[in-house]
């Protein structure tokens, strides 16, 4: 018993202490609690006065942020008004300064209105001496103001006629003598700064081959070769006796030149044949035509001129292939192109018109057609076609006097071109020949009665007919020029186009003696 009461007892203690110990931990809880608790309070309110000194400083600050705009706002308010104070001095003083001009001007008005009456009463006074002089004048002479005065203009009219005809006779004539002067030394200095080649061509070409065995192969198995050569290139193969050579003939320098390098390629390949040939002319004409076009590019851009058309490039590519009188034509381009840009360069014109005109004025004798037109006209239709300006076009239409000469490109190209052509070796013509055609065509005209004389000019390319006025009448002279013109047509060969020119006139010749 005494065991379990001493148990008991020592349980009951050990709950005592036990409660004891949590009685003493509730209460040191609270405690803590109310120190974090004040010490929040401390915290919030150290932050509670914190926020309110920050916002008394950004108070303060937007105050004086407002007060330093008021101030600004208030001296640009105060400059306004000095300003509009100051204007508006100016403005009264101008006002005054007006009142005063006008004053001024009004006073000057009435003393000028003051001096135009005194100058009316002297003009008055001026006008009535003069109708007593001109009254004393007349009573003395004899002659009335409007005869004297017609008198005195008419003399004045003679006398200065007879000095400006005297002063136009001098200047004709000084500019006579200086115009063939100068006209002389342009013409020399342009041949002689440009150089010149001499080039002639024929109608034929030979080709050369290296044994007579390749005569038979060309003309193959009962001529069927050589037919076929001859169809395909439109040239006539002249196969003779001649040694280690053919001759190719035709008037066509291109179709000449396609047949002799067919004919080149069909040796070289050794295979010759109708096909082969047919294939092979084919393969060269297309060659040739992408020669004819690099060459007439390589022309322009020697000679400077750019923008051409193609079909002109083309037609410039051709000339290489066609000859005048035996000179190339295309050599006969460059050579008048160069000398149009010096003559106009030494005229003061512009050098490069001067040379696209004389490069493409006789592109009319290489048309892709062949219509029957002059070659001058031809070209000119086909420089305006391909958009060439008028006065490129006129210089090459007016070359021979087809048309009417509009711009001072037209003399120029038209001296050049004779310049390359007449030049000594230029191009071939036997001069028997020549001068039988003039004398053909002076001869022709001398048979129609009524003709007195004629005068064959320009190389032939003019027929100058001179008729008695009493014989044939004006349109007895133009029937003559008709006839004239289509008997030359129907007898003579001529290059080109021939003009006639029919001229009646009547004279009175008297002598004072």
């Amino acid at each position: 018993m005494d065991v379990l009461i001493y148990i008991a007892i020592a349980v009951v203690a050990i709950a005592l202490g036990v409660l004891a110990t949590l009685i003493i931990q509730k209460a040191m809880g609270r405690s803590r609690a109310q120190i974090i608790i004040d010490e929040a309070r401390r915290e919030g309110e150290v932050l509670r006065q914190k926020e309110v000194l920050k916002g008394r400083e950004e108070g303060m600050k937007i105050k004086d942020d407002a007060e330093r705009q008021a101030n600004q706002r208030l001296q640009r308010v105060q400059s306004s008004e000095s300003k509009m104070k100051q204007r508006e001095s100016q403005l009264n003083q101008q006002q005054s300064e007006n009142a005063r001009q006008r004053n001024e001007l009004e006073s000057l008005r009435q003393r000028l209105d003051a001096e135009e009456q005194v100058l009316e009463q002297r003009r008055d006074e001026v006008e009535r001496l003069k109708r007593n002089a001109q009254d004393t004048l007349e009573h003395i002479s004899g002659l009335s103001a409007e005869e004297a005065k017609e008198k005195l203009v008419q003399s004045m009219k003679d006398e200065a006629r007879t000095a400006a005809q005297s002063y136009i006779n001098d200047i004709m004539d000084d500019a006579r003598i200086n115009a063939n002067k100068e006209a002389k030394r342009i013409v020399i200095q342009s041949i002689q700064r440009l150089a010149t080649e001499i080039a002639i061509e024929n109608s034929v070409t030979v080709f050369h081959i290296d044994s007579d065995e390749i005569k038979g192969r060309i003309i193959g198995r009962e001529g069927r070769n050589i037919r076929a050569l001859e169809a395909a290139t439109g040239i006539e193969i002249i196969v003779d006796d001649t040694p280690e050579a053919i001759v190719l003939s035709g008037f066509d320098p291109v179709r000449r030149e396609i047949a002799r390098l067919a004919l080149h390629q069909l040796v070289a390949d050794g295979r010759i044949h109708p096909a082969r040939i047919e294939e092979v002319v084919n393969k060269v004409r297309k060659q040739i035509e992408e020669e004819i076009n690099e060459t007439g590019k390589r022309t322009a851009i020697d000679l400077g001129i750019h923008g051409l058309h193609p079909d002109l490039i083309r037609m410039i590519g051709k000339m290489k292939y066609r000859s005048s009188y035996g000179q190339n034509l295309l050599q006969h381009a460059r050579e008048t192109a160069n000398l149009s840009a010096i003559m106009a360069s030494e005229l003061g014109l512009n050098p490069k018109k001067a040379r696209r005109a004389g490069l493409l004025h006789d592109i009319g004798k290489v048309p892709d057609e062949e219509p029957e037109l002059p070659h001058a006209i031809l070209g000119m239709k086909i420089a305006e076609r391909c958009k060439e300006k008028p006065e490129i076009c006129n210089a090459i239409g007016a070359h021979h006097d087809e048309i009417e000469q509009t711009t001072l490109l037209a003399p120029i190209v038209q001296v050049c071109d004779a310049i390359s052509g007449a030049r000594p070796g230029a191009r071939r013509e036997i001069v028997e020949a020549y001068i039988k055609r003039l004398n053909d065509l002076e001869q022709l005209a001398l048979s129609y009665p009524g003709v007195i004389k004629t005068y064959a000019i320009q190389a032939g390319r003019e027929l100058r007919v001179i008729v008695g006025a009493e014989k044939i009448d004006d349109a007895q002279a133009e029937n003559l020029s008709n006839e004239i013109a289509r008997k030359i047509q129907d007898e003579m060969t001529y290059p080109g186009q021939v003009k006639i020119t029919v001229i009646r006139e009547t004279r009175a010749v008297s002598f004072a003696k």
